[in-house]
């Protein structure tokens, strides 16, 4: 059958969404694109340790960061224009974490169907503040307190 006769592969909107939030989600849980190559598991993320090339300031933010990016894509010929919400931990470099997810979501995308991805628009949702508390105040919690 010659080429033309065969038809066209049309990849939808919401499968090029889904590779784009797992790519947004493997940017921040520090496996960027290094990492993402090296990855054989059914979830990258499941690594956050040390030896993963994270600081600790990034394994926590991984473990503080519970909800998956959402992304959202509209997929016109080989293009493909994602939207992406992401949650992060503060204080954070948030430009940097948007960038890294801006790059990640454009390579996986690209390498995965073959598109071409000018536009990744990175909103950040909501900023996880940790519960700071003073340790004197933690230490006598229970034991002195008048009844």
């Amino acid at each position: 059958m010659e080429p033309g006769e065969r038809g066209a592969t049309r990849i939808a909107d919401r499968v090029v969404a889904k590779i784009a939030s797992q790519a947004a989600r493997e940017a921040l849980r520090g496996g960027g694109a290094a990492d993402a190559g090296a990855d054989t598991g059914a979830d990258s993320g499941a690594d956050t340790g040390a030896d993963s090339g994270a600081d600790a300031g990034e394994v926590a933010l991984a473990d503080v960061v519970g909800a998956r990016p959402y992304a959202v894509a509209a997929v016109r010929g080989g293009v493909a224009r994602v939207r992406v919400s992401v949650e992060l931990g503060y204080p954070s470099d948030i430009g940097a974490h948007c960038g890294a997810v801006r790059r990640q979501v454009i390579e996986r995308v690209g390498e995965m169907t073959g598109m071409e991805v000018p536009e990744v628009a990175v909103t950040v949702e909501r900023l996880h503040v940790p519960r700071w508390e003073r340790p004197e105040r933690r230490a006598r919690r229970g034991r002195d307190r008048v009844r």
